[in-house]
């Protein structure tokens, strides 16, 4: 049995004022070009499915296009494995998992053996059986999604916690004695190639310069020790950055795509491994994944450094910038330097501007800091404001708002 791990696609997502929606449909059509490719038979999504500023109109579409791009792949027999991470919707999730139940009946509830050629979310804990495509031999999954208190803290004496830090030392206690119940099934056998799969940050992953919206104090991290021995490979999700912990058949697959300016230096990649009926055969293998680059540029001279960025910026119509502008008020046009800068990088997803005044340092410095004149302090406002209105309403605001400080400066 052929395998591969990815995680964390966060299909209908945004960055700033640019939808990503087209990027992450990309990944997800070369992640099917792999499954081909590489004659793919489990396709493991360890969670984070859907972004979690998705409109319902977008889902609905979304799913179409999984049909489209997987049709070829479950038509012969392949099988997805997913589970809903800490940005899924949960009764989106629940909602979709009972359609599909509606549509093709039998299977997928705890201890069953599962039919292929479908796909299987989990959006709580489960335990699956697969067969081979030979018909040979098993493989059991324990899929785990992320560990909320509605998923693992049973009952209202479960869900009883004083402040965030007792929380999560319940919800790590629940989703490690969760594991060990589903491995206690009847039909849970030893010597049986496993599969875990989870949406969980594990104790020891090195984590980027910072999680992906959420903080560390909210995360649950896990402890992984026993894991190794347990299964014969750990597919995981939540970390954006792709890693093994210590055991190089414990790993973190990263996303498909950069999705934000933490990820800027990420090399994205899928993990592919292959089972036999007495555990892992082979070598694990990490396969690219091509991504949208994603950084910031820093405007100090606006004269200067607009030729030269339009220069260097050749193919960079798709790049994702966030720009730092300064300018000089009465030399520089801060309208003309938008228009040019939203013409180098039209994808631009986030702007912040600061005028720099000719007239050198005030003459009480202590005071500098603390106060802006009533121009700036509207320029500053309106760039915060206007950031995820469209160019064309955001030129005419402020082309508006020059013209009246104009007039309150001249009176």
């Amino acid at each position: 049995m052929k395998l591969l791990h990815t995680a964390d696609w966060h299909l209908n997502d945004r960055l700033g004022r640019i939808d990503r929606t087209d990027d992450l449909r990309r990944a997800v059509e070369r992640v099917a070009a792999i499954c081909h490719d590489e004659a793919i038979d489990v396709l493991l999504v360890a969670g984070d499915l859907f972004s979690e500023l998705a409109r319902a109109d977008a889902l609905r579409e979304t799913i179409h296009h999984w049909q489209d791009v997987f049709a070829e792949f479950l038509g012969r027999g392949g099988t997805v494995l997913t589970l809903t991470g800490n940005h899924d919707n949960e009764n989106f999730c629940q909602t979709l998992r009972h359609a599909m139940g509606l549509a093709a009946p039998g299977g997928g509830g705890n201890g069953d053996l599962v039919p292929p050629g479908r796909l299987y979310l989990a959006a709580e804990p489960t335990y699956l059986r697969l067969r081979d495509p030979s018909d040979e031999f098993e493989v059991q999954f324990i899929l785990m999604p992320y560990p909320t208190p509605t998923r693992y803290l049973v009952g209202a004496s479960g869900q009883k916690y004083t402040d965030p830090d007792e929380k999560n030392r319940l919800l790590v206690q629940a989703f490690e004695e969760t594991i060990q119940t589903l491995r206690k099934h009847p039909n849970y056998r030893a010597g049986v190639p496993s599969v875990l799969a989870a949406h969980a940050n594990v104790f020891g992953a090195v984590v980027g310069e910072s999680l992906f919206r959420i903080t560390p104090q909210e995360d649950v991290v896990v402890n992984g020790q026993a894991f190794a021995d347990q299964f014969e490979y750990v597919a995981l999700g939540h970390i954006h950055k792709p890693q093994f912990l210590g055991h190089e058949h414990i790993r973190y697959s990263g996303s498909i795509e950069k999705m934000d300016l933490g990820e800027a230096t990420d090399h994205k990649s899928v993990c592919v491994f292959e089972l036999g009926a007495s555990g892992r055969v082979g070598e694990i293998r990490v396969l690219p994944l091509p991504s949208t680059p994603i950084y910031e540029v820093t405007i100090l001279d606006p004269e200067v450094d607009l030729p030269r960025l339009k220069a260097e910026a050749e193919g960079a119509e798709n790049d994702l910038v966030n720009l730092h502008i300064r300018y000089t008020a009465g030399k520089d046009s801060l309208e003309e330097t938008l228009k040019q800068l939203a013409e180098i990088y039209p994808r631009w997803y986030a702007r912040d501007w600061k005028e720099q005044s000719q007239l050198g340092p005030s003459l009480a410095p202590a005071e500098a800091d603390r106060s802006k004149s009533f121009g700036d302090t509207v320029r500053d406002y309106l760039g915060g404001e206007l950031q995820n209105h469209s160019d064309e309403e955001r030129t005419a605001l402020l082309t508006l708002a020059e013209e009246l400080l104009a007039e309150a400066e001249g009176g």
